[in-house]
């Protein structure tokens, strides 16, 4: 693989390349004669049929269009009804990015009017969907990939020369461990290092949100772990406890890839942002600036579902839906060219719920599997989803009846879409009152996310999306952007608040707790997971004062409110979902590795797995490594 460039230009016609590079584990030809661009697509595939690698023919730049005349011309050849938004150009990649609210009139009818535009312009236009609801991160992040142009193309073809370079498995020790340094035999801060003899990956990096002291964020300082030779970051999920200390990795010299969904890259973006926002209104100094969540942007890779890519010489991801938040990933490692394969679940669910897919069961090969645990206890199985719904229905209907207020503590993502799609069809229906439903907190950010990669959303979500039924622009919804509109939500009649953040560590959901809990009348539905000692877990188990901290001062508040904990929408798979993946998975693995959950419950889901599959389980500390091969 070592002259893997040099072949590809030795099998095409003299003088017409200008250069040829990496991109990322994609391999791009520059090419400066416009009749061999517009028409050496087949010979372009010949090559990809014998090197078995992608290959993307582009003009050299100094053969494109001038931008204003591309603009002019694209909008002329792509109809008006698909609404183009904006046109960005990326010169050094000769790439064009037309954005439309309807990408599929963008693109024709088997990619014609994009091929039409690439034959009159000389650009290699991509399409990309407008959100429906107008997103400031998606456009932040969009704009900081394509500013900065020179330095991006050298970044991806440096990560292209790291990854062809030779490579001979008959020369080298084979082996694959992975070592646990945070999200063993809890829930919080995953982080995981798979090692090779030639390589070194880390999975997720987050942070114990629930934690105030040092066990809130991985083991960083382990020998293991140096990050001047990590060769990639891999992130399952946009969720703090998986994506929150991936900036500070930057901040401390990190300088390589970090793959995940496009999604994931948007959301993980804004939760990071807000994370810095809450330090700063604690009067804490935050771990990380905004300069560093800029830089794991930059140097973010984006994959869709079944997408495979190499990362190192000697491994290769596919990125499949967990079902569990939008973009959520499990990602499956084909280690040493068939040597081992590994699953790394990250958090799942084996379920349908109204906004995602279950959880993908199918893998080509796999040998290892590691499951999370969450709710892996014999007693974590919920009631059916419709059963669920209707208890949630019916208790919002006993409150608003009663002149009170409803207040759902909700995760940004994932969780609060979820309530959102049920009470908007509730409202519709005539099944609850039409009363407003305001939305507090970095929901509504997330909610436009949602509408920017509808391809990553259910089946039936989609569907209403591309027919302009989208759920999320519904006028049943109203967001909450000021502390004075906050007031006037407190202060006003009945209503349904659904607020950040779920755990009630912070944020608005706390706010109109300390409002609300005082009166009978008001009501709170808790449904998140809620780590041992947090706010959330004393009501549940039935505390009746609560101590609030304002202004540096602690006040205590009475709770008379109505009080109800739902399991049943849980993002994560119950005990008998995560029994029916393992059951379920195609082929079966021959060790699973249990993390993701206290202790009891870690334990008590392997014990069963292996009694009922007869398959090797273990549960690891933090700091322990498991050799996989």
């Amino acid at each position: 693989m070592a002259d893997i460039l040099k072949t590809i230009e030795d099998s095409l016609p003299r003088g017409i390349v200008n250069s040829t590079i990496f991109e990322g584990a994609n391999i791009v030809v520059y090419t400066t004669d416009t009749a061999f661009f517009k028409n050496g697509d087949p010979k372009i595939k010949e090559i990809v049929n014998t090197i078995k690698k992608r290959i993307e023919l582009r003009a050299d730049k100094k053969l494109l269009l001038s931008q204003e005349e591309t603009e002019q011309k694209i909008r002329q050849i792509i109809p008006r009804e698909a609404e183009i938004t904006k046109i960005i150009f990326d010169p050094q990649r000769s790439i064009v990015i037309i954005e439309a609210k309807k990408p599929g009139l963008a693109i024709g009818k088997g990619g014609s009017l994009l091929r039409e535009a690439k034959i009159n312009t000389l650009w290699t236009p991509q399409v990309q969907r407008s959100a429906a609801i107008k997103s400031k991160i998606t456009d932040k992040v969009r704009e900081v990939l394509y500013m900065d142009n020179s330095y991006r193309k050298k970044f991806l073809n440096n990560i292209g020369e790291k990854i062809y370079k030779k490579w001979n498995p008959e020369k080298m020790e084979e082996w694959v461990r992975i070592t646990a340094l945070g999200g063993a035999r809890q829930v919080g801060r995953s982080c995981f290092l798979l090692q090779t003899p030639i390589s070194k990956i880390l999975i997720d990096c987050g942070i114990d949100v629930s934690s105030t002291g040092k066990d809130k964020y991985p083991y960083l300082e382990a020998p293991e772990l140096d990050l001047s030779i990590i060769d990639a970051v891999i992130l399952s999920h946009a969720h703090l406890d998986h994506s929150g200390l991936i900036p500070y990795l930057y901040k401390m010299g990190y300088n390589g890839p970090v793959y995940m969904t496009a999604p994931t890259r948007d959301i993980s973006a804004l939760m990071a942002l807000d994370f810095i926002g809450v330090a700063y209104k604690q009067a804490a100094a935050p771990l990380f600036k905004s300069s560093d969540v800029r830089n794991m942007v930059k140097h973010s890779i984006t994959l869709n579902y079944q997408e495979v890519t190499d990362i190192t010489p000697d491994i290769r991801i596919t990125l499949y839906n967990a079902g569990h938040t939008l973009g959520s990933s499990m990602i499956h490692f084909n280690i040493g060219n068939g040597l081992h394969n590994y699953v790394y679940s990250g958090d799942i669910k084996f379920g349908k719920s109204r906004s995602l897919e279950s959880a993908a069961s199918y893998f080509p090969r796999l040998e290892t599997l590691q499951l999370e645990a969450t709710y892996g206890g014999k007693d974590n199985n919920y009631p059916p989803r419709k059963e669920s719904e209707e208890v949630l229905i019916n208790f919002v209907n006993g409150v608003i009846s009663g002149g009170g207020k409803v207040l759902l503590p909700e995760l940004g993502t994932g969780h609060a879409q979820e309530k959102m799609l049920i009470l908007e069809d509730a409202m519709r229906t005539g099944k609850i009152p039409r009363v407003p439903i305001y939305i507090d907190g970095m929901i509504w950010d997330i909610n436009a996310i949602h509408t920017a990669y509808p391809d990553f959303l259910s089946n039936t979500l989609r569907a209403n999306i591309f027919a302009d039924k989208n759920p999320f622009t519904s006028k049943a919804f109203s967001q909450v952007g000021s502390p004075q509109e906050r007031k006037n939500v407190i202060e006003g009649g009945p209503c349904i608040i659904i607020a950040t953040s779920g755990m009630l560590v912070g944020g608005a959901s706390v706010e109109y707790l300390k409002e609300f809990a005082s009166s009978p009348t008001n009501g709170l539905c808790l449904s998140c997971y809620q780590p041992p000692g947090g706010l959330g877990r004393q009501l549940k188990e039935g505390v009746k004062e609560i101590k609030f901290d304002v202004n540096g001062k602690s006040e205590m508040v009475q709770v008379r409110l109505k009080f109800i904990s739902i399991d049943g929408f849980s993002g994560h798979s119950s005990r008998n979902e995560l029994m029916a993946f393992v059951n379920n998975i195609n082929p079966k693995p021959r060790k699973i590795i249990i993390n993701h959950g206290e202790q009891s419950k870690c334990l008590d889901l392997a014990s069963s797995i292996y009694k009922s599959q007869r398959i090797e389980t273990t549960v690891p500390k933090n700091l322990e490594t498991i050799r996989l091969r």
